[in-house]
């Protein structure tokens, strides 16, 4: 590690640190990498590095076992990759402990019948490098698929998450090998901050947090705005069920968010920034405050960077949670230390932000571009992604899909070529029913829209919104009814209650779909569900509230039968309506086993063993236990 005695001042010191980290990257002895991520280690990959760790220790095997973030396989954790000089990158999935240490023993072997893939070479966005391990044959070698013929991978383009799965996130020499901290030194001695302010404007980067506001006018608005000092903030507050997109940068490659928002300060005559991030995210707070530790030690923070005669500061802020306060102002209270509660704009934070002094807020992802803009140019940017929406989108692919997956693609790429391609479908030969962009506030797009390209302005025309990047896919087992009152749930929840119109009119939304989801509706309930939707929207005060219709909105827009079906025939036709649906047995296919039986928590069945049994409704909780349960398709739904 780069020692304090040893400061980075220039040029040369960028280099002796590059290639202190290619050692580490590519050593002259196998390494081990072990992806030590959230979604690694809830799948215990810390038992499998202890493993690997144990095996190379007792066997004194001169090997270098090393972590490394989520490289966006999340089906396939815990992942462990082999690098052997000369030879492609392999990677091996759903790890075992016994299991990686059979690996281990058979280095330099491939056990190619446990491996997933191979990377013969290393592809690096941020200066267009490319590091080859090895010489493919046909893009294959000992039988194994490369990456980028892989369908998850060979569509995504990795802008921001182009270290990830690759270095080492605690090591910043790693980073520096990978062309790190080179955008700040140029941008510090080569460049003044309003060329800086220009080649983000040229990019058209649009801030990735959800509302897709252009960066460089936001940037440009804090640098013109009176008020000493000013702030930069990354708004790492993410509260969308099932999206890990920030986390997945803040784990795995810490650093560019810290560089990007240097940069950042130094465009925005800014002096001190700070990482808000929820306090779920153990692991993205310790990796952080490392990263900010090893930075300053290195002098990449704290007082004139590269000689620069520039000083910037970064800290981290825990969040408590709550879901509003991923909106600018309720973000800049909570930093304060008051209530996390939207406030009125105008004044935006661009002029009366953090402490009453401009401030401008940026997500994760917005951050971790910044770098590559500034090395590679706002014109290079530019050229990627659609007319109105340049560069590059992480998604978390979550739901019902065989491919979960943390994935970055063009603008532009349509929601077909995610799904079906690159998320590989529905499992169990399935159909795929919508898909649902934007978080809890987004909105549902069925499967015959999926031609859709998915950019800014073609998700509001399609009644959703982008959102920080949470992409949930449905089944044909879905009841959009059920989806729509299971976010409004969640709204509802996460509300301030500050502005009336959100505090109730979620609540009176959230009641009328219950009542249909009940067969308790009726039809005239729709048009109030409409009228009541685009009254939260026009008369809430932060985007939680404007945006917490969008649920209602758009299953009413492409699945009004199915509301119908529930009102008119008090029938949910997913079966996933407790109050609407009923279990049975089927007598002939039926043999008596009493697996159902045992796993019945309401003791609702009855029978003689190898004999028909019975369904007593009175006593059925409709849990769905007994459908799961069956292997012999014997338990009906209606």
């Amino acid at each position: 590690m780069i020692s304090t005695a040893h400061r980075l001042v220039n040029l040369e010191d960028l280099h002796q640190a590059m290639r202190q980290g290619r050692d580490l990257l590519y050593p002259s002895e196998p390494k081990i990498m072990i992806g030590t991520a959230t979604c690694g280690l809830a799948a215990d990959a810390e038992e499998v590095l202890h493993a690997v760790r144990e095996e190379v220790a007792n066997s004194k095997l001169p090997y270098q076992v090393t972590e490394t973030g989520c490289i966006g396989w999340c089906s396939q954790e815990p992942l462990l990759d082999i690098c052997i000089p000369g030879r492609p990158r392999v990677t091996y999935g759903r790890m075992k402990p016994g299991r990686a240490r059979e690996i281990v023993r058979a280095i330099p072997e491939v056990k190619r019948e446990w491996a997933l893939a191979m990377m013969p070479g290393d592809e690096n966005t941020l200066n267009g490098a490319h590091v080859n391990y090895c010489v493919p044959h046909n893009g294959h070698m000992d039988g194994l698929t490369a990456y980028k013929d892989l369908p998850l991978f060979k569509r995504q383009l990795r802008i921001v998450l182009r270290n990830c799965g690759i270095i080492n996130p605690d090591n910043l020499e790693e980073y520096i090998a990978r062309g790190g901290y080179h955008a700040l030194w140029h941008a510090l001695r080569k460049h003044t901050p309003e060329e800086i302010l220009n080649e983000v404007k040229r990019s058209g980067l649009r801030g990735r947090g959800g509302a897709g506001f252009p960066t460089g006018v936001k940037w440009q608005a804090v640098r013109d705005a009176q008020g000493e000092p000013k702030y930069v903030i990354c708004n790492a507050d993410e509260g969308d069920p099932g999206a890990y997109m920030d986390r997945g940068v803040l784990e795995g490659d810490p650093h560019s968010v810290l560089e990007g928002m240097t940069i950042g300060g130094y465009a925005m005559g800014a002096h001190e920034g700070i990482i808000y991030v929820r306090e779920e995210y153990p692991l993205a707070v310790m990796r952080m405050k490392q990263a900010i530790r090893q930075a300053q030690d290195a002098g990449l923070l704290g007082q004139s960077i590269f000689d620069s005669g520039f000083s910037f500061e970064i800290r981290v802020v825990k969040g408590a949670g709550a879901f509003v306060c991923g909106e600018e102002t309720a973000l800049i209270r909570s930093i304060e230390g008051k209530v996390g509660e939207p406030q009125q704009r105008p004044p935006y934070p661009a002029q009366h932000g953090l402490w009453g002094k401009p401030t401008c807020i940026n997500n994760v992802e917005t951050w971790a571009n910044i770098a590559v803009i500034v090395q590679r140019g706002g014109d290079w940017f530019s050229q990627i992604g659609t007319a109105k929406s340049k560069g590059t989108k992480v998604f978390s692919l979550v739901g019902n899909i065989e491919n979960t997956a943390l994935i970055e693609v063009p603008m532009g790429t349509t929601l077909a070529e995610i799904v079906y391609e690159i998320g590989g479908g529905v499992p169990n030969g399935r159909a795929c029913k919508a898909v649902q962009t934007g978080g809890p506030s987004g909105g549902c797009i069925p499967a015959d829209k999926f031609d859709l390209p998915v950019d800014y302005d073609s998700l509001n025309q399609a009644g959703s919104i982008m959102g920080s990047g949470g992409m949930i896919v449905m089944d044909d087992h879905t009841c959009m009814v059920d989806i729509a009152k299971y976010f409004l749930e969640f709204l509802e929840d996460e509300s301030c209650g500050k502005c009336f119109t959100c505090r109730v009119g979620t609540q009176r939304l959230k009641e009328i779909v219950t009542r249909i989801s009940q067969g308790e509706g009726k039809e005239e309930d729709l048009d109030l569900l409409q009228d009541l939707s685009w009254l939260v929207r026009e008369g809430s005060l932060c985007g939680l509230g404007q945006t917490a219709p969008n649920p209602v909105l758009s299953t009413l827009r492409y699945f009004r039968s199915e509301y119908l079906a529930h009102i008119r025939d008090r029938r949910c036709p997913a079966h996933r309506c407790r109050e609407l649906i009923t279990f049975a047995i089927d007598p002939v296919l039926c043999n008596g086993c009493g697996a159902c039986v045992q796993i019945c928590s309401g003791k609702a069945i009855l029978g003689e063993k190898k004999k028909p049994h019975i369904i007593t409704q009175a006593q059925c909780t409709k849990c769905g236990a007994c459908l799961e349960m069956c292997k012999f398709d014997a338990v009906l739904v209606h």
